[in-house]
């Protein structure tokens, strides 16, 4: 089967699914190295000559907030200098130090992108940096002149958004180019600001990397319960993954699994094909942290939706109400800023 693929910048091309590699540190049990290596390992050698694998990791992705994440990255391309060339390497950062909350001013983005530079330790250029949220402290376009006098300095190649919204995104773009914005997509999550951002993206040719296409893992079909997650996984505090809302919500697991079924297909890879034709400027960016489901996701952007299956798929989504927030829900969704 033919890879499908998603330009950036409008000339570089990246495989129609990323791999999310968050999994690796930002639990109670880290990934080893050797496990780790083989799932980033595998996707890339799945890929054509000249396709690059769109990898996506973050400053912060620890228990502790450190650069865990970072510095395994560093360790694979260490022991796998070939594959440098074949990455395009995404970091989200500016997080204060320590990985509580969210600093946009000049300072701290600089300490940000050095930080991931020292984790790096030149194995692999950082080919695109990201704010992790919008700080309501810090204008946008304050925020985007620091940004771009980084790129400026060479610290990195592209400039990316994480979780801005479409206005914002169009404000941001005027005063620097965005390639890149990250946002979550998934047949769980599309909401109204989900579909102005794809549509503002699409107009000003800016690249969505949609992430947790498969609603953290509640649409692989494999999550019966959140008693199944590990002690300390962060998700068994997300409001859907409370018992009542993951009831409520299996309706519509159980419909688009019939389709899969149908199709002969894994449910996570027809969410991933779903949220691929969104638009041709979508790379779903679901996570993983074995070389199996790595390749299994990888092949979901591969997967061809007929006009009667997407509109199948669509009309399960629009005759059941989604239940529970997108995080924690509640008040405590006030203090996470979704949308910047």
């Amino acid at each position: 089967m033919v890879q499908k693929t998603v330009k950036i910048a409008g000339s570089l091309t990246v495989a129609k699914v990323a791999h999310g590699l968050m999994r690796f540190t930002w639990t109670s049990t880290p990934v080893s190295d050797d496990i780790a290596f083989d799932a980033i390992k595998s996707g890339i050698d799945a890929l054509p000559q000249g396709v690059k694998m769109f990898l996506n990791g973050g400053a912060f992705y620890s228990q502790d907030g450190g650069p865990a994440n970072v510095e395994l990255i560093a360790r694979f391309f260490e022991k796998y200098p070939e594959y440098a060339d074949r990455a395009f390497l995404s970091i989200k950062g500016g997080n204060r130090a320590g990985g509580s909350g969210i600093d946009c001013s000049a300072e701290n983005l600089r300490r940000s992108v050095d930080q991931i530079l020292t984790a790096l330790r030149g194995t692999k250029r950082l080919d695109l940096f990201e704010p992790a949220r919008i700080d309501p402290a810090v204008s946008v376009e304050d925020m985007m002149q620091t940004l771009a006098q980084l790129r400026e300095e060479g610290k990195f190649d592209y400039t990316g958004l994480s979780e801005c919204r479409a206005e914002t995104l169009r404000r941001a773009h005027a005063v620097h180019p965005i390639a890149v914005a990250e946002i979550e997509v998934s047949p769980f999550t599309y909401e109204d600001e989900t579909k102005k951002v794809i549509g503002t993206a699409k107009e000003l040719g800016i690249a969505i990397a949609a992430y947790s296409p498969l609603g953290f893992g509640l649409l692989t079909g494999t999550i019966q319960s959140a008693k199944e997650l590990p002690e300390g996984d962060m998700r068994r505090n997300f409001s859907r993954f409370q018992e009542d809302t993951m009831k409520a919500n299996k309706t519509v697991s159980d419909a688009l699994k019939i389709i899969a079924e149908r199709k002969n297909i894994p449910l996570g890879q027809l969410c991933i094909a779903w949220v691929g034709y969104l638009g041709d400027h979508i790379i779903p960016l679901p996570g993983s942290s074995h070389k199996t489901r790595t390749l299994e996701n990888l092949q979901g952007g591969n997967v061809d939706l007929s006009s009667s299956e997407l509109q199948e798929i669509n009309q399960v989504l629009a005759s059941n109400k989604i239940h529970g927030e997108r995080y924690f829900g509640g008040d405590a969704n006030k203090s996470v800023r979704l949308w910047g």
